[in-house]
């Protein structure tokens, strides 16, 4: 890790008063112990002793209970819901921190599929405030890594009504219904609430989504855990929450263009670049109000506000860039690849 030198703050300046000054933040991960997870993500993310059965490290975290630590700088040690209250717009924008208040909006993750995972929807904000006082959960899916037989789920295959949906997951014939996709590095799929998903055995993923942890489980194989007990189901509470629409195709067309930023994703919860730079580019943030995150997926690339701070980035971290950043420099090394992503 490379910042500059920062003066510590005093206690007023750490009310996020004008004048205060932000700096790119790295944070702790959080790594889940998953029966179905596997090691690649203590190897994609240098983490040593490499441990087994990690299957999600949230990088960037405002879920209750699973708070993200700030890891660098003067702020190292505190929990970003804090900073967020102290600093409010400076760190979010306003127009974020107007319709989000004290909660951060985004939850990153990295994802490793050792084995399948159930088929899951989750509701939209609508019904997942009715329910759980929750928001929705939108996300997206990019995959970095894939075996050669990797597949995930996306939607249906064909036309289900909702009564069809639950005479399916009964006689255990739910899967001939999904859209099945072979998967390779590259490939992005955009969840909204309401598409039926599962990810597969092989995947390695980065996945972005809204602040929520509700998640309906419509179908896990008739598995059995040591006790022999099957896992919860949730096929009435999902029956509602599923958009039963039928589409062509439910993965994301995008052509990469070395050194521009390529859209995989816009929607009202965020907007998804990707970079694959081998020279310095500049991004502007003045007109968007918001935080902007970034993903190393691949390589490594220094950063430089227009602060006079510097951070190098490496492989598996993710560094939010907080919202009174006015333009940002980055510098490649090998191979650098990044995915950006804002709330616009």
């Amino acid at each position: 890790m490379n910042t500059t030198e920062h003066k510590p703050h005093n206690s007023q300046s750490l009310k996020g008063k004008e004048g205060c000054s932000l700096y790119p933040l790295k944070f702790k991960p959080i790594l889940k112990s998953l029966i179905w997870g596997g090691s690649d993500i203590c190897k994609f993310k240098k983490i040593s002793p490499v441990q087994e059965g990690i299957g999600e490290s949230w990088e960037i975290s405002g879920v209750e209970g699973n708070i993200s630590v700030i890891d660098n700088g003067e702020l190292a040690g505190k929990p970003i819901d804090e900073v967020l209250r102290i600093f409010k717009e400076q760190l979010v924008g306003k127009k974020v921190y107007d319709r989000f208040g004290d909660t951060f909006p985004l939850l990153i993750k990295f994802i490793d599929a050792r084995d399948d995972l159930s088929i899951q929807v989750h509701p939209n904000d609508e019904l997942a405030m009715k329910r759980h006082n929750s928001f929705g959960k939108t996300e997206m899916w990019y995959v970095i890594n894939a075996t050669s037989d990797a597949y995930l789920y996306s939607g249906f295959s064909s036309r289900i009504t909702p009564d069809e949906y639950v005479e399916t997951v009964a006689n255990n014939t739910f899967t001939d219904k999904l859209q099945k996709y072979e998967v390779k590095p590259g490939d992005v799929f955009f969840l909204p609430a309401g598409r039926v998903h599962a990810i597969g055995a092989g995947c390695f993923i980065a996945e972005i989504q809204q602040t929520s942890n509700i998640t309906y489980r419509i179908y896990d194989y008739n598995r059995k855990d040591a006790e022999g007990n099957t896992r919860e189901l949730h096929t009435e509470l999902a029956k509602d929450a599923i958009d039963y629409r039928l589409f062509n195709d439910y993965r994301t067309q995008y052509t990469a263009a070395p050194n521009q930023p390529v859209q995989l994703a816009s929607c009202e919860y965020f907007t998804t670049t990707l970079l694959e730079i081998d020279r310095p580019i500049e991004r502007n943030y003045e007109e968007i109000d918001s935080f902007v995150i970034y993903i190393c997926i691949q390589g490594d690339c220094m950063l430089k506000d227009n602060k006079g701070n510097s951070l190098t980035v490496e492989q598996g971290e993710s560094v939010l860039i907080p919202a009174d950043t006015g333009s940002l420099h980055i510098i490649p090394g090998k191979n650098s690849k990044l995915l950006e992503t804002f709330v616009e």
